[in-house]
């Protein structure tokens, strides 16, 4: 069995990975994901599929019913992407 990702015509396909949401490096947690969620938004006309590949958080535990308060912004842009069909 085969999984194709069908992107439409004209549309791009986004990679990203790395953003180590949580770390302080170089910004404070809510820019960094301010800035993604933004970048985030301005390929969403052309994005056909986006592709996170790695390390988007610098830690998480998986809880059955919790999102962690610091990611929110970010979690819900790919709830964005996803409900209007985009494969993330």
């Amino acid at each position: 069995m085969t999984n194709t990702l069908n992107i439409a015509e004209g549309k791009k396909v986004y990679f990203a990975s790395d953003a180590h949401f949580g770390l302080e490096l170089f910004t404070t947690p809510i820019e960094a994901q301010k800035r993604f969620c933004a970048w985030m938004d301005n390929i969403k006309p052309d994005c056909g599929a986006l592709f996170l590949v790695g390390d988007m958080f610098d830690y998480w535990f998986e809880y059955r019913t919790v999102v962690p308060k610091g990611f929110v912004r970010f979690m819900a842009k790919v709830a964005e992407f996803t409900d209007c069909g985009m494969p993330v």
